[in-house]
């Protein structure tokens, strides 16, 4: 299984696709607070559809509590500060696909630690970023694809 973790998402419909993006694909969804909206929201179950009750969703307080809670084989932050492709690395069952804040990303104690490596999508040299929820089905899937789907069809 791999894990999506989301710090501090601030866009509702982002995160209900990736809630169903995790439904769809038997990955564990991470949302680190604090959270730019209510769970409630209808934009959120818009976009999520009728896939929150297959989804496995964890809420951590902040970072700190997220890092001291799971323990996972590798996190990897996906940033536009990054010089590492997402497709160059190796992904194996209990990674984690880390992504930050929509309007400004990952903050720098995150992308400096210890427990994580940074990769990042190419794009064209002079665009800022893709969406959140794309990003994240592009690096699953890549992911996925190294493990051979392992129990999708």
């Amino acid at each position: 299984m791999f894990h999506i973790a989301l710090f501090e998402p601030e866009i509702p419909p982002n995160t209900g696709n990736i809630i169903r993006l995790c439904a769809n694909t038997g990955s564990q969804l991470h949302l680190i607070h604090p959270l730019g909206f209510d769970m409630e929201v209808k934009a959120l179950r818009r976009a999520g559809l009728d896939y929150h009750e297959w989804a496995n969703v964890h809420q951590h307080d902040n970072y700190a509590a997220f890092i001291e809670n799971t323990d996972f084989t590798h996190i990897y932050a996906v940033t536009t500060k990054a010089t590492a492709y997402h497709h160059e690395m190796t992904y194996q069952a209990g990674d984690c696909l880390l992504l930050g804040p929509e309007t400004r990303g990952l903050p720098p104690e995150v992308l400096d630690s210890e427990q994580t490596k940074n990769i990042r999508v190419p794009m064209q040299k002079d665009s800022r970023s893709l969406n959140l929820s794309n990003t994240a089905a592009i690096v699953l899937y890549q992911a996925l694809a190294n493990t051979g789907f392992k129990g999708l069809l």
